[in-house]
């Protein structure tokens, strides 16, 4: 690149107004009521992205689309901009625009994440008018460096892409190894007793006190709901290992997340979760691990507000085998547990790690003096 700049613009290059630099189609938009489009298989867009899907199009080949109003800044104060190709209808809450004027609109579709539009916003309903929208303007080098800028930018794009797909890939084929092993050391664990978590466990619900919103005071302890924390106050109730189960909620029959979570240390829970305290952390584990891998139903009740009440949760049969089988179970699932959140954890962060190289490439790369008049 800096041999291509130095051989075709060591002095800069000139600065045009966006809408020098390629077509605004914005005049040929149509905004829709909800209760007035018909369902179908083609994208409407807002200021976000895709909407709903009507039945009909307006705009039908490769375009850009900048979002005009709503949530239309990112935190870092860059606009929306989404690549678009098809037939797609768009509304008036997102600019459009299609390559002409010797700009690839590719080139621009990189440049317009880099611009700062947070002194454009303006109004109640935070706005990037047509007017400020049309003059932001744009460094256009010669059509090579536009190609060549194009070429590194979607390389690194495709990469991240690629990258999501393969460590999402192995993250799913981990997960069923862990329950492929789970359901079979339950399966075959020998000399197992059927016991019940009010034989096996101590029930500390009566030592729960739940807390409004507003009555909370702001502090560093854990304050537990049915599916996790909830907040942190300045005072804890628990001081210890537990098993809470949830004892109310929809995710109680969604399973979206585990309805058995152990906790550590001084805590507070309220009156959504069900606390019980184990002699050992190896039934205490093993307990956890076999709640959420169980259907519960047929123990929970109510209708729009499902709940697991402490009768049925003693109704629940636990087949627990040795402490030694515990032992040797709970040490091979937790390994494999390790394994899963290691990369659910790491996921993400290689994900971040990939998009700031693109951004920090992008930004490089779409830096150029501008040339003297």
């Amino acid at each position: 690149m800096e041999k291509l700049i130095q051989q075709l613009c060591p002095d800069g290059v000139e600065y045009r107004s966006l809408e020098h630099c390629c077509n605004i189609l914005d005049k040929k938009r149509k905004p829709v009521t909800k209760a007035a489009r018909v369902s179908g298989q083609y994208p409407y867009y807002g200021a976000n992205g895709i909407q709903d899907y009507v039945a009909d199009y307006i705009f039908d080949g490769t375009y850009v689309l900048v979002g005009e109003d709503g949530s239309v800044v990112t935190p870092s104060g860059r606009p929306v901009v989404n690549w678009v190709d098809g037939k797609i209808w768009v509304n008036n809450h997102a600019h459009i625009i299609e390559e002409d004027k010797g700009v690839l609109l590719r080139y621009l579709f990189h440049f317009l994440q880099t611009v700062n539009i947070a002194p454009l916003i303006h109004g109640n309903i935070p706005k990037l008018t047509g007017g400020d929208f049309r003059a932001i303007l744009i460094p256009v080098p010669p059509m090579e460096i536009q190609r060549e800028i194009v070429r590194i930018l979607d390389q690194f794009t495709e990469l991240t892409t690629e990258l999501a797909a393969e460590l999402t890939a192995e993250l799913t084929a981990r997960k069923k190894q862990y329950e492929y092993y789970r359901d079979e050391l339950f399966r075959t664990a020998e000399d197992t007793e059927v016991c019940y978590l009010n034989e096996i466990s101590e029930n500390c619900d009566n030592q729960r006190k739940p807390v409004t919103s507003g009555n909370r005071t702001a502090g560093k302890y854990p304050y537990y709901g049915a599916s996790g924390i909830v907040d942190y106050v300045d005072d804890y109730i628990f001081d210890g290992d537990y098993l809470l189960i949830s004892e109310d909620g929809a995710n109680l029959l969604a399973r979206s997340t585990p309805i058995a979570f152990s906790i550590s240390g001084q805590n507070w829970v309220n009156n959504h979760a069900h606390v019980l305290r184990f002699d050992t952390y190896e039934t205490r584990r093993y307990v956890e691990i076999y709640l959420n891998s169980i259907d519960l139903s047929p123990y929970i009740t109510g209708g729009a507000q499902p709940k697991l009440n402490q009768k049925n949760l003693n109704k629940i049969p636990i087949p627990l085998p040795s402490p030694e089988e515990q032992h040797h179970i709970v040490s091979i699932l937790d390994r494999f547990d390790a394994l899963c959140n290691d990369l659910t954890s790491g996921l993400p962060a290689e994900i971040e790690a990939r998009r700031k190289q693109y951004e920090y490439y992008r930004d490089k790369l779409l830096s150029f003096p501008q040339i003297s008049s």
